[in-house]
């Protein structure tokens, strides 16, 4: 074996995961992509029914950066799986499986927002990566998230505004002090994947 192989592969792990458990990933990420399109409508809807009292298409289609045909269309398929309904002349509004739909959704986006704020994650790029990654975050990588930041140390973090404050890794600043939430975390991390290592070996 070559160097440049060897490289690829201790770069890409030891070996491909069973065929079944990769093809359950696959499908678990396909299924967020295909929900992500209405939590985002939904969301996006419920702000602006809260902001301005009304959701009409055309705000919905330039908020989201799509035309209006588009939007109109997305629109109908939310209506039709019973998440939103329309009023003639006043634009679209949520159902309680709409908005519920929209409050799940809001509430997955801020807790993205906060991992990636504690982990040192500058506000505006944080809100923007969490547009993406909000929507593939699984259930137990939630409560993981939901425990890490109300653990004491990332609460000893906490800014005035409820913002978690960026710390940078004391590997990186070279001071010697308590370790950071992201220490703790790429401690946390590095240890199960020892221990999940020795079960395997």
């Amino acid at each position: 074996m070559g160097k440049r192989e060897q490289d690829d592969r201790d770069w890409s792990g030891a070996s491909l995961p069973a065929e079944q458990l990769q093809a359950r990933r696959f499908s678990t990420t396909r299924a967020a992509q295909s929900g992500a399109l209405h939590e985002d409508y939904a969301e996006l809807i419920a702000d602006l029914l809260a902001e301005t009292g009304e959701a009409r298409p055309t705000d919905i289609a330039r908020r989201l950066g799509v035309s209006h045909a588009t939007a109109i269309k997305t629109i109908a398929r939310l209506k039709r799986d019973g998440l939103a309904r329309g009023l003639p002349y006043r634009g679209v509004f949520l159902t309680r499986k709409g908005l519920a739909l929209a409050e799940r959704a809001k509430a997955r986006h801020r807790l993205v927002v906060d991992i990636l704020l504690a982990l040192g994650v500058p506000k505006e790029a944080a809100e923007a990566d969490a547009e993406g990654m909000e929507h593939f975050v699984s259930e137990p990588t939630r409560r993981a998230f939901v425990a890490f930041l109300k653990s004491s140390s990332a609460s000893a973090v906490q800014g005035k505004s409820g913002d978690v404050e960026a710390v940078a890794p004391s590997h990186l600043c070279g001071a010697t002090r308590s370790p950071s939430p992201l220490d703790q975390l790429v401690s946390s991390m590095a240890r199960r994947g020892a221990s999940e290592r020795g079960a395997k070996g």
